[in-house]
């Protein structure tokens, strides 16, 4: 059975992606920050690795 939890805790956040073998990615726009993502399997063309206080600074 799935669950689903809604959480801006930055903590949280990162401990359940690193739980699941995620990395924070951004596919970049032409606007300020970019499209954020978390990227879980082979590394997309579009996808962009970012450190997780970049991710942050934008999902905030």
């Amino acid at each position: 059975m799935s669950e689903a939890k809604t959480t801006t805790n930055h903590d949280e956040i990162r401990k359940w992606v690193e739980e699941r073998d995620g990395q924070p990615a951004v596919v970049r726009t032409k606007g300020k920050g970019g499209i954020l993502r978390i990227d879980f399997g082979e590394p997309e063309d579009t996808l962009e690795p970012i450190e997780w206080d970049e991710f942050f600074r934008i999902f905030d």
